[in-house]
């Protein structure tokens, strides 16, 4: 039982980075508060002082809860009586180890943006970290949130589609297609290896593309082929990425993500083909599932019809028709994490039909990203996960 078992009424969130400027902050935000189950009341929410204070009086922090070192608001607030339960980190991926760490030791709660560290070596100590903590981590990997992701993945493990052969998934944007802005703060830490770490458009997107295949397929890695390109003149990171992925059962893949795909705004795509059946879904559409039988005509499942099973219909807010989608989804993770931190309020179970992204899921992303430096630096050699 934690030191927060007494506590009721909605969770005290706090949150370390994700200020002025900062698109991932706001999402955070909006996602922890959708269905009532969280109250910001405490940030560090800038490294630079003026901007921490300005940041958190915009979106009503008081004043005795602002900090400007996240080492100082974990330590206080931990002494605190109403102190925070959960701490929200949405900073550039090289801060993720020492922010989360400091919570995680002091047992409050962490949910983190991913991916999980900016390198394997950091990967690894924060797992540690986690595995020395009785506070839950969980880590944002927002796409799992989509009921028809559900969907896709209910069916995939009641067998629907048969023994699976083949995943294709991708991941394209053009945001970076040119040199960015200098004074685009987000391009500029994702393409800075010290901020960033090994992976730029793999560690970005890619382990979006990586994560939502594992989670709705359930195959495991076996190996990879990576091949990463840094189209764009002078950037220090790959901007591109075709990788070939086989899975153990003899399942094989295809992964490709880009940030440099002109003419594409947030094309997540997954397809998943097996010996009966094949079925499709895109970010970007979200309320629709294709399944297709083999020899058979193509089904459109909508989100919260009738054909869709409750794995789908848990997580879905409002009637058919009505769009759901980024905000939902995210804040589909923020539920299922606050089930999670409510029943550790009391010692409960977890109820089992309950599901988010964990440490485990995160130090898989970044060994994914690991992988494919390794094998693209070997003129895409096969590696080993």
């Amino acid at each position: 039982m934690t030191r927060f078992a007494d506590r009721t009424g909605p969770i005290r969130l706090g949150m370390v980075g994700g200020g002025q400027g900062a698109l991932i902050g706001s999402v955070h935000r909006v996602a922890a508060r959708l269905d009532g189950a969280y109250e910001l009341v405490a940030g560090a929410l800038s490294s630079t002082p003026d901007r921490a204070r300005a940041s958190a009086a915009e979106v009503g922090l008081p004043e005795d809860r602002t900090y400007t070192d996240f080492t100082e608001m974990a330590k206080r607030e931990a002494r605190l009586k109403d102190g925070i339960e959960a701490v929200a980190v949405v900073t550039p991926n090289h801060m993720h180890l020492p922010v989360a760490r400091e919570f995680l030791k002091r047992g409050i709660h962490v949910i983190c943006d991913k991916p999980l560290t900016g390198t394997l070596a950091d990967a690894r100590k924060l797992e540690a970290a986690a595995g020395k903590s009785d506070a839950l981590f969980i880590l944002t990997h927002n796409y799992t949130g989509y009921p028809l992701v559900r969907e896709a993945r209910a069916r995939i493990a009641a067998g629907e589609l048969g023994d699976i052969r083949l995943v294709q998934v991708e991941y394209a944007q053009d945001w970076l297609a040119e040199a960015p802005d200098p004074d685009n703060k987000q391009a500029d830490w994702r393409t800075d290896p010290a901020r960033s770490g090994a992976g730029g458009a793999t560690g970005d997107i890619g382990t979006h593309a990586w994560n939502l295949a594992r989670f709705v397929t359930g195959l495991r890695p076996e190996a990879l082929a990576a091949d990463l390109q840094s189209f764009v003149p002078g950037r220090r990171l790959d901007d591109n990425a075709h990788v070939m992925l086989r899975f153990e059962g003899g399942a094989r893949g295809m992964l490709w993500c880009s940030q440099v795909a002109a003419g594409a705004e947030n094309g997540l795509r997954l397809r998943v083909y097996g010996s009966g059946a094949g079925l499709e879904w895109h970010q970007e559409n979200p309320n629709r599932l294709l399944v297709t039988p083999l020899g058979g005509p193509t089904s459109i499942v909508t989100r919260a019809s009738g054909a869709t099973g409750p794995e789908s219909r848990r997580l879905t807010r409002i009637p058919p028709g009505h769009p759901e989608g980024f905000f939902e989804a995210f804040a589909n993770i923020y539920g299922e994490a606050a089930q999670a931190i409510r029943a550790a309020r009391t010692g409960a179970p977890l109820p089992a039909d309950v599901t988010f992204p964990t440490i485990a899921d995160g130090v898989e992303g970044v060994a994914f990203v690991d992988a494919c430096v390794r094998s693209s630096r070997r003129n895409a050699a096969w590696v080993t996960l």
